[in-house]
């Protein structure tokens, strides 16, 4: 296993460009989570920490696949810098405004502003694409950065937690701001890495979005559903950590789920499967769907930490295969954007899994959220089944 990965190093400025990444995507999950426990614990409103987080991630969800078609027409040097600095200016507003205890507004505002942050996954792999094109180190790649994108949420998450908590409410939110200010500047001084812009001329025909591909609407749909789980474990675990008093326990159990599906992800990205990518997909559907059952029946943090490291551990090889599929159905000009759909849809899970969850919890209690999860669970299965079906019926 451990061989695969150094193969996949060998490339000039590959390690340099991952370092980057990691550095530049920790500010998406400190916020999202950041913003739930600032708000949880000054308003003391579920509703209202779900609702603002939500707004972020949706504002993301929406905005992140735009920034990244730029990026494939401009490139990422000419692009990011300048999304960065509205998403900076947007966690700025509110740190004043929750600080300073403004109408609660415009900290949807921020939040909104704070959803300029692009998509640092999607241009990462985009790297990778450029490098390995065809070849099966791709996969490989795709598999190292599904597992960095768990990283993030092991790291990430627990931290802004940690620091809002043991600080002070504003820690994480700040911390997350100049993560991204570093990510983003280091990423961008790397020009030999960076893939080359494909001018609409040379593509013989005018550029469309590719959300008007079928294939890539029903992966956005998947992941979507996949999203919403995430979304609601997020929540969940602040609520859960909070109702049996302890309130730092709930990084325990985000870390659990991201290591259950980092380890997957390394597993998965060194081997080779005979499987069609459309089955595959269907197996991770059926494993999501059935690891999610166990979550009605928690009755302590610690049982809940468990069975969310066994919901992990089929989410990255569904992602990673998702990933595969789109890679595979758009044109190589638009392999930014592509991606960037499958992790707007996974973002915009999150953003009504926390929603949903928060409104929920709320009003009829911490059953409700885990019901929610496992119908994402059953949502998942149900559009890999679909695929599964469309690709026997083009054969």
């Amino acid at each position: 296993m451990i061989k695969a990965y150094r193969i996949l190093f060998a490339a000039p400025g590959s390690l340099a460009f991952t370092f980057a990444g990691l550095l530049a995507r920790l500010p998406l999950p400190m916020t999202g989570i950041g913003l739930i426990t600032l708000l949880s614990q000054l308003q003391q409103s579920y509703a209202l920490a779900g609702a603002v987080s939500a707004s972020f991630v949706l504002t993301y969800a929406l905005v992140s696949p735009q920034l990244s078609r730029w990026v494939d027409k401009y490139g990422q040097r000419r692009v990011l810098p300048w999304a960065s600095l509205i998403s900076i200016t947007g966690m700025g507003l509110i740190l004043v405004v929750s600080k300073l205890q403004y109408h609660s507004v415009l900290l949807f505002a921020g939040a909104i502003l704070s959803g300029f942050m692009p998509s640092i996954s999607a241009m990462i792999r985009a790297r990778w694409t450029a490098l390995y094109r065809d070849q099966p180190q791709l996969q490989t790649a795709y598999s190292l950065e599904t597992v960095f994108d768990e990283v993030t949420f092991i790291i990430g998450p627990p931290l802004a937690v940690g620091m809002t908590v043991l600080l002070f409410p504003q820690a994480g939110i700040l911390a997350a701001a100049v993560l991204l200010l570093l990510g983003i500047l280091t990423l961008v001084l790397q020009t030999a890495t960076e893939p080359a812009c494909i001018p609409v001329s040379e593509g013989g025909e005018k550029t469309h979005s590719v959300i008007g591909l079928i294939a890539v609407q029903r992966l956005t749909l998947l992941m979507i559903a996949l999203g919403t789980i995430v979304g609601s474990v997020d929540l969940i675990s602040v609520a859960f950590a909070r109702a049996t008093e302890q309130p730092a326990a709930a990084s325990l159990v985000l870390s659990a789920y991201a290591c259950g599906s980092c380890l997957a992800g390394l597993f998965f990205g060194a081997r080779s499967f005979h499987l069609a990518l459309p089955q595959q997909l269907l197996l991770g559907g059926g494993a999501i769907a059935l690891t999610t059952l166990p979550l009605l029946w928690v009755s302590s943090i610690y049982s809940l930490a468990f069975w969310i490291f066994w919901a992990g551990v089929s989410f990255a090889p569904t992602m990673i295969i998702a990933m595969s599929l789109v890679e595979r159905a758009v044109p190589e000009r638009s392999t930014t954007e592509g991606m960037t759909w499958l992790l707007a849809g996974l973002n915009i899970g999150v953003a009504l899994g926390a929603a949903l969850s928060g409104y929920f919890i709320d009003r009829n209690g911490l059953q409700s959220g885990f019901i929610l999860a496992s119908i994402g669970g059953g949502t998942v299965l149900a559009i890999a089944l679909w695929s599964v079906l469309k690709s026997v019926a083009r054969q």
